[in-house]
């Protein structure tokens, strides 16, 4: 079905708003699931759609984006759909060079080492020029999918992406990232409203091209503390929910529901709450009652199983399950990972997660 150049109107109707009423706080007759990375490596068919492809070529192919989002729902009953894409495509955007190093994962050609080398950055990004690849996946996909499920746009925040600019790629301490941080506060500031500016008008672009709810990945807000958080992260992470919505205002596009992902940032719950997004996601190491009391009940909660609960056999998954929709309830809540999907899983038990979801809301919403 991932074929020719399709325009973002027009779409088919949607039949399971299930995911997009729970975003948005309204009831739903069971909790709606999806996972992070659940198009992925976890999935056979994704390996061999992926073999004779560098990575970031395949995120620049509208069909093979196309192609990996759909391969996990038609095996489970998820949702939604995230279009497949990595969050470093903004840095390239921006003129950087990231390749994908076996073994190693993504690694930037010339990492930001001095402030200097901000000047050799796109000070204006023209995102449909440099990003619209990623329109045309996403249009591609929304057609694609046949009313299926809604699809999910989204972008890494302009922490997370500052840190990989500098680092280079991973890091266990993100040591010359924060040195940023500490010795050139404002050159930090113009690198993270640079991103924050061009995050904005690439979420808008999505929305434009066809996604119905955007999630901000905020994936290295554990290496902060609460006030390195409160300076660097939080305030652009409100100001893209801000601006996101006023430009989808003012060019008279839908207002999708907005989930903001911090991972281990458990010291910033309360800020995050009001910070303007619909949803927050949380990771596995918040214990849901806890996240429930510092949110409050106007903001939906999506999360948090343990990834690595998909090793358990798949009863057990059943039960941690279960556990887990009792600590949140089934309603203002969208369940997932706390984490993305590893490789390594079983499908199968990808399967049995969902599907657990599904059969226990339900029968907790009964009783």
């Amino acid at each position: 079905t991932c074929s020719l150049f399709l325009s973002p109107k027009d779409f088919p109707k949607l039949k399971n708003d299930t995911f997009l009423r729970a975003a948005r706080g309204e009831e739903t007759e069971h909790t709606p699931v999806w996972c992070m990375r659940q198009a992925g490596r976890y999935l056979p068919e994704f390996r061999e759609t992926r073999a004779s492809q560098d990575f970031f070529a395949t995120c620049r192919s509208p069909k093979l984006c196309c192609e990996l989002t759909l391969q996990p729902l038609r095996r489970f009953p998820l949702d939604a759909a995230i279009i497949f894409s990595d969050i470093l495509v903004v840095p390239q955007a921006l003129g950087m060079e990231v390749v994908m190093v076996p073994g190693k994962g993504p690694t930037f050609t010339e990492p930001l080492k001095e402030v200097e080398d901000l000047l050799k950055l796109r000070q204006k990004v023209d995102v449909t020029a440099e990003l619209g690849y990623v329109f045309q996946a996403i249009t591609l996909t929304r057609h694609s999918l046949e009313g299926r499920v809604p699809l999910i746009g989204f972008s890494g925040a302009p922490w997370t992406l500052m840190s990989y600019m500098i680092e280079g790629g991973g890091s266990t301490t993100m040591a010359k990232a924060k040195s940023w941080l500490y010795r050139h506060p404002e050159a930090s500031h113009r690198l993270l409203r640079l991103l924050a500016d061009v995050i904005t008008d690439y979420l808008v672009g999505q929305v434009a091209a066809g996604a119905q709810a955007l999630q901000l990945f905020e994936s290295h807000a554990g290496h902060l503390g609460p006030e390195l958080f409160q300076d660097f992260a939080l305030p652009y992470i409100r100001d893209i929910a801000q601006a996101v919505k006023s430009k989808l205002k003012e060019e008279a596009l839908p207002l999708v529901p907005m989930i903001i992902f911090a991972k281990d940032a458990h010291y910033a719950l309360r800020d995050l709450a009001h910070a303007g997004y619909e949803v927050v996601g949380l990771d596995w190491t918040i214990r849901p009652q806890e996240a429930r009391a510092e949110i409050g009940k106007h903001v939906t909660l999506q999360g948090n199983l343990d990834p690595c609960a998909l090793y358990a056999p798949k009863e057990k998954i059943g039960e941690l399950v279960k556990k887990m929709l009792e600590s949140f309830g089934t309603q203002r809540y969208i369940a997932n990972l706390g984490h993305g999907l590893y490789p390594d899983m079983n499908p199968e038990h990808v399967g049995a997660f969902v599907e657990a979801v599904h059969a226990h809301s339900r029968h907790i919403n009964k009783h």
